[in-house]
């Protein structure tokens, strides 16, 4: 019952951080995006436009207003869930993120779990023969995923397997020949869907043909931080006293790893998980731009390079409490499986 209540009390305090949190990034993109060289109104009318027409864009758009009142209206409109309109195209920026978002939601869970996948695959690997072969080959790996650069790691994939070989295509989301699936926005779910229903399963290969390049580079590079986590934590375990009570048992060696020594390993690996989501952000918008992806990150460039400051600062507003929300879910699941954890 204590460890319950402390729970919840843990809980309550990280809940009622997070809009603190959201609320520190936001103002710091705003004021950011104020002192930053460049002008709105150079980015809408060019710098050659009539002192008059800048003037009357400038006041339309807010933007004479004194810093703190631009701020205070910023606030007001957030508390409310309001972000405002986008400066270039007069749309309101949550239709515009409600758009964009569900393509580097699709992209960002495809990658995760091939990250997933792929770099416990290589940790557990080198836990047989420690410094051997296959062991060292796996911290290669894992140092090396982890340090190439997303942009050149993505415009090689591009050349090898698009331009090159031809196999599958170098950009977009889906096949401008074919009609997009409508609903939710998620382009693999809604065709799986029409595919079930129809037994037409052409939607579906193209929308995979074109998430296998920029969701497979993202997830390739993301993999070095699950492997190498994987591994120092259960070379850890194995080292254990419980994991040697569990060997002096009589116990075989794999039942020793799998029941014993891997769940404790797993329990960092899953902390790191949190931590990677603001990774997979990072590398989602160089992917993205790579790619063409016209997901959340693609828009950040465009709003970034048109000085369009509601759409900037929405996109950071929404991103920043997915990345909170996620990190409060891992944090709280892991409390729960570890009893080790005290608050």
């Amino acid at each position: 019952m204590s460890r319950r209540s402390d729970l919840l009390r843990y809980l309550a305090a990280r809940l009622a951080l997070a809009p603190v949190m959201v609320w520190l990034i936001a103002s710091l993109v705003f004021l950011l995006l104020r002192v930053a060289p460049g002008d709105p109104i150079d980015a809408l009318l060019g710098s050659r436009a009539p002192a008059a027409a800048r003037a009357a864009l400038r006041a339309q758009l807010g933007l004479d207003q004194p810093l703190w009142h631009q701020y205070g209206q910023f606030l007001s409109q957030l508390l409310h869930g309001e972000l405002g309109q986008s400066l270039t195209n007069q749309e309101p920026v949550t239709a515009v993120i409600r758009q964009s978002l569900p393509a580097s939601l699709e992209l960002g869970v495809v990658a995760l779990v091939l990250a997933a996948v792929v770099g416990l695959a290589v940790g557990f690997s080198g836990v047989a023969r420690p410094e051997g072969r296959l062991d060292l080959a796996g911290r290669l790996y894992g140092i090396g995923t982890y340090a190439l650069p997303p942009f050149w790691a993505a415009m090689v994939v591009q050349l090898v397997f698009a331009v090159w070989l031809g196999w599958l295509p170098v950009g977009g989301r889906f096949p401008p020949t074919l009609i997009p699936p409508t609903g939710s926005g998620f382009y693999l779910l809604e065709s799986l869907r029409a595919g079930l229903g129809t037994g037409q399963w052409h939607q579906l290969l193209g929308t995979v043909r074109h998430l296998v390049l920029p969701a497979g580079t993202l997830g390739l590079l993301l993999s070095g931080i699950f492997a190498n986590a994987l591994r120092l934590n259960l070379r850890r375990a194995l080292d254990s006293d419980y994991v040697e009570a569990a060997r002096s048992r009589g116990l075989g060696e794999g039942r020793v790893i799998l029941r014993h020594a891997l769940p404790n390993a797993l329990l960092p690996v899953l902390t790191i998980t949190g931590i990677t989501v603001a990774s997979l952000i990072g590398g989602a918008l160089l992917i993205e731009v790579t790619y063409s992806w016209p997901g959340i990150a693609f828009r950040l460039q465009e709003a970034i390079g048109q000085r369009d400051y509601p759409l900037v600062q929405g996109i950071v507003v929404v991103v920043a409490a997915l990345v909170v929300m996620v990190t409060v879910a891992v944090d709280l699941v892991v409390a729960m499986l570890d009893p080790r954890i005290r608050f």
